[in-house]
């Protein structure tokens, strides 16, 4: 827990505690909006999110990747997620659960209205880009905060950011894999 952080390293670093500190390092999204000229960028640990911004009307979303066309989208909103972010909002919308020790990019669409409704999981090299389309307003939010309003021809881009998230963990902590099974109630009868 957070608030023990503290005691835990002071322990280790006396060597009263004899477990091992591991740094993980976990991918962060570059997310990127050009809007009227103007460029801004921010980083992600969890997700980047374009939503619609009026109830009862989708949003449309020209999708590309790797500067090819590949779909436009009608949806509440669509997702890119890191593997860090791949058990919050994403999950919720039926996307893929990822061990954070991956490095990729997952896309997945909340309440698609169009046949295609799955998510994809895009390598760490490769680029995507969501350009709004028609005259319904959007808006962008990143790890849960509303970083901009979008409009008719704004694009939000999308990448493997070049720095890294590192956090500290004692090694007797469960992995992964035991997490998500202990979070979800998995192999209990």
């Amino acid at each position: 827990e957070p608030e023990d952080l503290k005691d835990r390293l002071e322990r280790w670093i006396k060597r009263d505690d004899k477990s091992e500190i591991v740094l993980d390092e976990r991918m962060l999204l570059a997310v990127t909006l050009k809007s009227n000229n103007k460029t801004q960028t921010w980083r992600a640990l969890n997700e980047a999110v374009i939503e619609r911004q009026q109830s009862g009307h989708t949003v449309w979303l020209d999708v590309t990747i790797n500067h090819e066309v590949f779909a436009r989208y009608s949806a509440d909103g669509v997702i890119v997620a890191t593997p860090t972010g791949s058990t919050a909002y994403s999950m919720s919308a039926r996307g893929p659960v990822v061990s954070p020790r991956h490095k990729a990019m997952l896309l997945t669409p909340v309440s698609p209205h169009m046949l295609f409704d799955r998510s994809l999981v895009l390598g760490p090299t490769e680029t995507l880009s969501m350009q709004v389309v028609g005259t319904r307003p959007a808006e962008l939010a990143i790890d849960g905060r509303h970083v901009a309003s979008l409009d008719q021809g704004d694009v939000v881009s999308y990448e493997a950011d070049s720095c890294s998230a590192h956090f500290v963990r004692f090694t007797q902590q469960p992995k992964f894999h035991q997490i998500v099974r202990a979070k979800f109630g998995l192999g209990d009868e």
